[in-house]
């Protein structure tokens, strides 16, 4: 049985989730419970979402937690537009998650147009 764990797109999702928590370790106490803590949970939201889409019973079913991760990317990609604007996060690294968000987008697209 394939699991979400094959999936290239929940894989690559996990791996911008863990580069959120370890850059967010390093913003302002202060936005602990503000961007921090947003952040990290639209992050977790995306590949989230592509594991519990994955069990469900019908490809429909699935589509639309697919469409749930693609909004999360859209707002995690916003949130580290503000972080970098802010000054939390750094042009290069910034650049880099734009790049990894940009590859889990178009599987995403991809996913939701096979199984819808």
């Amino acid at each position: 049985m394939k699991g979400f764990r094959n999936l290239i797109v929940w894989q690559k999702s996990h791996i911008l989730t863990l580069d959120i928590y370890e850059i967010t370790s390093q913003f302002p106490e202060e936005e602990k419970f503000g961007i921090t803590n947003q952040l990290r949970r639209a992050s977790v939201s995306i590949p989230n979402n592509i594991a519990e889409g994955s069990g469900r019973k019908s490809s429909k079913e699935f589509a639309q937690f697919l469409s749930i991760s693609l909004g999360s990317t859209n707002e995690v990609e916003y949130l580290i537009e503000l972080s970098k604007d802010l000054g939390f996060i750094e042009l290069k690294r910034a650049e880099a998650l734009f790049e990894l968000i940009g590859e889990i987008q178009s599987m995403l697209y991809v996913l939701i147009n096979k199984k819808s």
